[in-house]
């Protein structure tokens, strides 16, 4: 028994050794099984953030894979805007209740910006006692380990990835962000792949509606119809709130203006005698594309400013060159949305030089349907001279010679009415052939017939629609020069309010002169006349009413909320023999 106890405890020596290299060996393999298992988890994250085209749902499962792989509890990645800030943040592992108590997002100050300002990875065992760190806003957890490292996409910084609070351990280690900035290359690859499929996919939108744009146009559609379909399109296509064409003419003069989408109500009809003080003179001045940070406060814009009340990023370029400017299309956005992007805005110059072209196209194409038109004209004009005329003529002579015949007074009488008639019928188609014929004179002053006719067509811009036209009688023949000036200061006038106070959808015009009288009306399907509005327009109407022994009368229609009828009436001199 006693040599027992020697040989025992000898024993046990290599019995201990051989438990600790057992244990330094389960240790080994615990240590392979966790890399193994990290490095499965990596390649598992790398493959989720590049199945993804669509980029915000990209930069989520960004954060989502750094935060599994490294077992944070907080991760967000910060993408980097034109101005080296935050123009977004996405989060991980904060509520949406807990978020909307902290308040607006980070902006890219303190330790996140010096991630931007120095894009190096970063490691902290607490985040508070770093020199550039300025706290947390209230009801913001608390936060002591960081890890944060730079995205790259190709050799642009396009932003950060910010890990907190390690489970589990006090910091993250040399093989966490490792990890990390592996999964950053990866990251980088895919934000590019969402990136290139995101500008492929809206310059297709782009080139789609240039090619509705041109064939609307072409197929002779109204133009005022379809640059409101174009500046719908162009709004949803650049996520835009607002969007703004401005008509400009030859001498850089605002004639109108189109407007879609959130507050356009107030940009609509603008006519200006130039653009000087407007974001139009700002694009006109680059003489393309101009973007504009925050466009409610802009220096260059002292005309009309109140305008752009809440709005704020907005982008502007031309349709057309100086030679033959069509106009300026702006797209604006409300205040605390996103700046415009390169990438938002690299095709709009494109889809502007198309809609120019298309503007351009039916321009040629109504002036050869002008010339069309014209040349029928003289047609019809030499038809009703040559053959009409003649025969009522030879018609007319015909009763009166035979009117010496005819001895019963009641065929005497209507025998009379008839050749009275047929002269009057003259009358009207001598009337007619002036009107067909009047682009034969250059340089004369058109007559009443065709510059209402221009008159109204003009108004079309500023109202947003073509009004309806009427007109009635000898225009041309019977209104005197002072009363045709005054139609026509008349027409502009009313039209002017209807654009400017009514809201209507649509409206009516008519000239008719019959038995001494001019009456011309303005209706509209408006709001109507409020009560305590101004009327000095209305008094204007008046007293020239006045001047030629005439009247004016303003008066609701029938129903309710349906609209105002004007009517200027005022007599015609006698018929001189």
């Amino acid at each position: 028994m006693g040599r027992e106890g020697p040989e025992s405890a000898e024993s046990r020596i290599p019995r201990l050794r051989l438990d600790e290299l057992l244990d330094e060996l389960r240790v080994r393999i615990d240590e392979a099984r966790g890399t193994r298992d990290r490095l499965s988890g990596l390649l598992e994250a790398v493959m989720a953030v590049g199945r993804e085209l669509d980029l915000p749902q990209v930069l989520r499962d960004i954060v989502e894979a750094a935060v599994i792989v490294v077992d944070a509890e907080y991760g967000a990645l910060g993408v980097i805007g034109d101005d080296s800030r935050l123009s977004a943040f996405v989060p991980i592992g904060i509520g949406d209740d807990l978020r909307a108590q902290i308040g607006d997002l980070p902006s890219g100050h303190g330790l996140l910006g010096e991630l931007i300002r120095n894009p190096q990875p970063l490691r902290l065992s607490e985040l508070s006692e770093h020199s550039a760190s300025y706290g947390f806003p209230p009801h913001h957890p608390p936060m002591h380990s960081f890890l944060g490292v730079p995205i790259r996409v190709r050799d642009e910084v396009f932003g950060n990835l910010y890990l907190t609070e390690k489970r589990g351990a006090a910091d993250f280690d040399a093989e966490d962000e490792a990890v990390v900035t592996t999964l950053a290359v990866a990251a980088g690859i895919a934000i590019e792949n969402a990136r290139l499929y995101e500008e492929g996919r809206v310059r297709q939108r782009w080139l789609a509606a240039s090619s509705d744009f041109i064939s609307a146009l072409l197929s002779g559609a109204e133009e005022t119809e379809v640059l409101g379909g174009m500046l719908e399109q162009a709004v949803d296509i650049a996520g835009a709130d607002m969007g703004v064409f401005y008509l400009v003419g030859p001498g850089g003069e605002l004639r109108g203006s189109l407007a879609r989408g959130e507050g356009s109500e107030a940009h609509r009809g603008v006519v200006l005698p130039n653009s000087e003080g407007t974001l139009v003179e700002a694009a006109l001045a680059q003489d393309g594309l101009v973007t504009v940070a925050d466009v409610e406060n802009e220096p260059r814009i002292t005309v009309q400013s109140e305008r752009w009340k809440g709005f704020g990023p907005a982008v502007a370029v031309t349709v057309g060159i100086k030679e033959r400017l069509s106009g300026v299309l702006i797209l604006a956005r409300r205040h605390g949305r996103p700046p415009f992007t390169a990438a938002e805005v690299t095709a709009l110059p494109g889809f502007a030089g198309q809609a120019a072209l298309a503007l351009e196209l039916a321009d040629r194409r109504r002036d050869a349907e002008q010339v069309s038109l014209l040349e029928d004209r003289d047609r019809i004009a030499r038809d009703l001279h040559d053959f009409a005329i003649q025969r009522l003529f030879a018609t007319g002579m015909t009763l009166q010679s035979a009117r010496r015949f005819v001895e019963h007074p009641e065929a005497v009488d209507r025998l009379t009415r008839a050749i009275d008639d047929l002269d009057a019928t003259i009358k009207i188609i001598r009337s007619t052939i002036f009107g067909l014929r009047e682009h034969d004179s250059p340089g004369v002053t058109p007559k009443l017939r065709h510059r209402v006719v221009k008159a109204v067509d003009s108004a079309a811009s500023e109202l947003g629609f073509a009004p309806a036209l009427r007109m009635e009688g000898l225009i041309d023949t019977d209104v005197p020069p002072q009363a045709a000036e005054e139609v026509l200061a008349v027409l502009g006038e009313a039209l002017t309010n209807v654009a400017r106070h009514a809201r209507a959808r649509s409206a009516e015009v008519s000239v008719v002169a019959d038995d001494g009288v001019l009456v011309v009306t303005v209706g509209d399907d408006g709001v109507g006349i409020p009560h305590g509005g101004s009327r000095s327009g209305l008094r204007n109407l008046a007293e020239r009413a006045e001047l030629l022994g005439g009247t004016l009368s303003v008066h609701a229609r029938a129903e309710p909320g349906s609209g105002t009828v004007l009517e200027w009436r005022i007599p015609l001199p006698a018929e001189r023999e």
